[in-house]
């Protein structure tokens, strides 16, 4: 089975990362932002050998995203972000296809525990089973 495994975050996380402290998220260093990194590229590693990793990404700050709607009248509706109504939006992600729910929790949680800077708000990881069958 396929699964989403998605880290979430905000534009204040991206900040934080880049050194700028806030309400929300001390700043991290670059000893720490290297770490994370450390942390997600032997995560990337070890599910390529275990055969697991499908694919998975990092994405840009929510700064540099835009929403897309129909408005009333039909035409599209664009909006630039960052967006102060939504908290957090999608950080990163991976596909991975993993034997069961129990097997793809257990990387969640590990993902879970990436090193962060003490404070940092904790960066919630979701999964979502891919429907690769067009079931409803």
């Amino acid at each position: 089975m396929k699964y989403l495994v998605m880290v979430q975050g905000s534009q204040a996380d991206y900040e934080a990362m880049r050194g700028k402290a806030s309400a929300h998220s001390p700043a991290w260093s670059e000893k720490e932002v290297q770490a994370m990194f450390a942390f997600m590229g032997e995560v990337n590693n070890d599910l390529s050998e275990s055969g697991e990793f499908v694919d998975g990404n990092g994405l840009t700050e929510p700064a540099q995203t835009r929403f897309v709607s129909a408005g009333e009248d039909g035409r599209p509706v664009i909006t630039d972000g960052p967006y102060s109504e939504t908290k957090e939006l999608l950080a990163g992600y991976w596909v991975l296809d993993c034997e069961s729910l129990e097997r793809v929790t257990e990387i969640a949680a590990r993902i879970a525990t990436c090193p962060a800077p003490e404070g940092a708000p904790p960066y919630p990881v979701v999964i979502r089973p891919i429907d690769s069958g067009g079931d409803v």
